[in-house]
């Protein structure tokens, strides 16, 4: 697919972004997901369930009524008479009559002395599980609330408050509430750690939605732009410009400027692509559109294809859908925008239409080894690893030289078989990995991705020398640090280094969201959070895409949640 972190694009890490915490040895709090799937398989003391009982004996020991063997009630304390009430109602509970337990603990409430906190909470609590049954979301925020005020650290009221509060559709409250209890339990339970990452997930795409639609466009980066196009090996618009588009391949510098200045926007555009001035191109592809000119498909194409690099999607498609249409222009034109397309409709979410501009564009251009390159990597997306193998093979046969497909190849053949705990094909793939970079040594992604797998099997000091690799080659790529820097963190623990590593990616490319997205979650772990949610918020700002977006909106509002917890209930989870 047309993206600069070819085989994952999520992180460029060959794991899913909410992993990335864990490579330095401690959970992400609430990470979308993150603590929950780190969390499944071990074992966990308390098996996950619906928390819908009161707390304390359902029924007393003997007798129908509460009362059969204990003292008269007027021997009783009150505090022994709140506690008998409570039973009684636990008993209507667990026979469904909800009225009736609400009523016997609104008697223990009235009943119980005011400096027993404890038991007040515990009342408090119950009658929240009754309204909980009856559906009564105020009045179980209500309870819960007065629970958990006389005893903050109070699971149960919490947990309650939180599903309530997400009935309501109150999700930054909720957030709080279920923050707290997940910190409480140190994340042993699913139940509370689902309904977290649901709604962390659901505030990020809210809050993407309303933002992405009124972001200001931005530019990325030249390096950004330049690995861009690099992934395409057979599109026209990012080659040089030809013989035929110069009258004088003679001319100085300034004399081709001039010229191309004199012949169409398209022309112009292409100048400015060589030149580096990003800026310029749109509205020099617009100038050759609306003139009708000769080169009308190919500024279409290239104007969507800057528009997907500004992160404008809605303005991409329809250049997109004409240049696809156009079944006088050159085949390549088409094919180049149903493989960009396609990639658009992935970044949507949106597979289906994905993969049927894939299969449209092999079909139109069936010799385009970019259509397979890129194919199959929303292949090894959509988890058809197999295929995804096909189509690199395709991809290699026909262009031998495409160093960037071989890498991608042993990736795809690598994961497989690493989640697969398939040790022999494990070696087969890490062979791969030394065929490539021994027949291409100057191809920086193919000691990348290597690398990732070297990191995965442990092998850290092997790691590392590829990633030195990778920087002698491509000095200016601003990710091959943030991973080297991960790579310092898992493997010698070095936060300082792990930290100046990454501080050298922004230095290198301010605009690499990857880098503060890493940063903040770095961040979260020392417990820095006020410095974490600004590391996500200039993430945000750079996002290229409504889901990566949204993706981020969720690292900075678990980190928002954790900075209100602290707050208010003193809890912090643990810390590098």
């Amino acid at each position: 697919m047309a993206a600069s972190k070819p085989v994952e694009p999520q992180s460029g890490t060959g794991l899913p972004r909410w992993q990335l915490a864990l490579l330095v040895g401690t959970p992400i709090v609430l990470g979308v997901g993150a603590v929950y799937l780190w969390n499944r398989s071990r074992t966990q003391e308390r098996k996950p369930g619906e928390r819908k009982t009161p707390e304390g004996s359902a029924g007393p020991a003997a007798g129908q009524d509460g009362s059969a063997g204990a003292p008269e009630q007027e021997d009783m304390s009150p505090l022994d008479r709140a506690q008998g009430a409570k039973n009684k109602g636990n008993k209507y509970f667990k026979a469904g009559k909800y009225d009736h337990a609400i009523q016997c603990y609104t008697d223990a409430i009235a009943l119980c002395p005011m400096d027993q906190k404890t038991d007040l909470s515990t009342f408090y609590q119950n009658r929240a599980a009754a309204f909980e049954q009856q559906m009564k979301w105020t009045e179980v925020i209500q309870d819960c609330s007065q629970a958990v005020e006389m005893n903050p650290r109070y699971i149960k009221a919490l947990f309650r408050r939180a599903k309530a509060l997400e009935k309501l559709d109150n999700k930054k409250e909720c957030l709080e509430d279920v923050t707290a209890v997940c910190i409480l339990e140190a994340f042993q339970n699913q139940q509370s750690m689902l309904l977290a990452d649901k709604v962390l997930k659901q505030l990020g795409k809210e809050k993407a939605k309303d933002k992405y639609k009124n972001r200001e466009p931005m530019m990325p980066s030249p390096q950004f732009i330049k690995s861009y196009f690099s992934s395409f090996t057979d599109d026209i618009i990012s080659q040089a410009l030809q013989k035929g588009e110069k009258k004088d391949e003679d001319k100085d510098k300034e004399g081709e400027a001039a010229e191309v200045s004199e012949s169409s926007g398209y022309l112009k555009a292409k100048q400015y692509m060589e030149e580096e001035n990003y800026d310029k191109i749109i509205s020099e592809c617009t100038k050759e559109i609306e003139s009708e000119g000769r080169y009308t498909a190919e500024a279409l194409l290239l104007r969507a294809t800057f528009y997907l690099l500004i992160g404008n999607a809605t303005a991409a498609q329809p250049d997109l859908d004409r240049v696809i249409n156009m079944q006088d222009a050159n085949v390549k034109l088409r094919a180049n925008a149903l493989i960009k397309r396609g990639s658009m409709y992935m970044q949507q979410q949106q597979p289906q239409l994905s993969t049927q501009d894939f299969n449209m564009a092999a079909d139109i251009d069936s010799r385009n080894p970019d259509v397979y390159h890129h194919r199959g990597q929303l292949k090894i997306l959509l988890d058809q690893v197999d295929e995804a193998v096909g189509d690199f093979d395709e991809c290699i046969l026909l262009r031998p030289d495409s160093a960037l497909a071989q890498a991608q190849k042993c990736f795809a053949l690598y994961r497989q078989a690493y989640t697969g705990n398939n040790l022999s094909q494990v070696q087969t793939a890490m062979d791969g990995f030394e065929n490539v970079i021994r027949k291409f040594p100057k191809c920086a992604e193919g000691y990348a991705l290597y690398a990732q797998a070297l990191t995965d099997q442990q092998q850290f000091g092997k790691a590392d020398e590829m990633y030195d690799k990778c920087i002698e080659l491509e000095p200016d790529n601003a990710t091959t640090y943030v991973h080297k820097g991960l790579l310092q963190l898992q493997w010698k623990q070095d936060l300082d280094l792990g930290l100046d590593l990454i501080s050298k990616a922004i230095e290198i490319d301010n605009k690499c969201d990857f880098a503060y997205e890493t940063m903040g979650t770095i961040e979260v772990q020392r417990g820095n959070l006020d410095k974490a949610i600004d590391m996500f918020n200039k993430a945000i700002n750079l996002a290229k895409s409504e889901m990566e977006m949204a993706h981020l909106y969720s690292l900075c509002d678990a980190a928002y949640a954790q900075t209100e917890v602290a707050r208010k209930y003193g809890l912090k989870p643990p810390t590098l």
